[in-house]
């Protein structure tokens, strides 16, 4: 109905909210969990080995997400937050920012991005190096 709120705090609050929701889903949810974490079961399921290539690359991997993750809260719970959207596109990130909260967002999603490649540099060289020639029946 006209003149419900739905948030009864100022419009950098609601952009706080809106820019935590989609890093987290984006960054959390969707790349680690949905390419990640299926990612390290099923390949190894398909190409029939007992493990991927470099097992301590998917380890620094998951700890580089968890450094991640840490660095995003701490941004969170900065004077402010980040209220930017989680395009972090400059109309956004550059008004209303006098903390350190852009910083830590961004340093955060860069750590996000190094998980992702250390896991993609894991699959790639076990999907090259773990598959086997079958000759063909001729």
């Amino acid at each position: 109905m006209p003149g419900y709120v739905l948030v009864e705090t100022s419009f950098h609050d609601y952009n706080v909210w809106i820019t935590y929701h989609g890093i987290l889903m984006i960054f959390f949810m969707v790349m680690p969990i949905v390419i990640g974490g299926i990612g390290n079961i099923i390949v190894p399921i398909q190409l029939a080995s007992p493990d991927m290539v470099f097992p301590r690359l998917n380890n620094l991997s998951f700890w580089f997400l968890i450094f991640s993750f840490m660095n995003i809260k701490l941004s969170f719970c900065s004077e402010n937050g980040c209220g930017a959207g989680w395009t972090m596109y400059a109309p956004l990130s550059a008004i209303g920012h006098d903390d350190s909260s852009v910083d830590l967002l961004i340093f955060g999603i860069h750590f996000a991005g190094i998980s992702s490649i250390t896991g993609a540099i894991n699959f790639i060289t076990t999907l090259l190096k773990m598959t086997w020639t079958v000759e063909p029946y001729y």
